[in-house]
């Protein structure tokens, strides 16, 4: 990834990601471990990028009759 694009990511806490998907925080986590989202650890925390949770939520949609 090149620099310009990386200083575009725009990346999102754990607390962050359950907030918006509605979900609790050890779901997410259980996500990241699981390889589900990707996310990059910062210290000891995770952040994870907002286009891969926009990705993830898009590709979960299901068409119901």
């Amino acid at each position: 990834m090149s620099d310009d694009r990386l200083s575009e990511v725009r990346f999102l806490t754990v607390a962050e990601v359950a907030s918006i998907m509605r979900v609790s925080k050890m779901t997410v986590y259980r996500m990241v471990h699981n390889g589900e989202l990707p996310a990059v650890r910062v210290g000891r925390s995770f952040r994870v990028p907002q286009d891969a949770v926009n990705a993830y939520l898009d590709s979960s949609f299901v068409e119901t009759a």
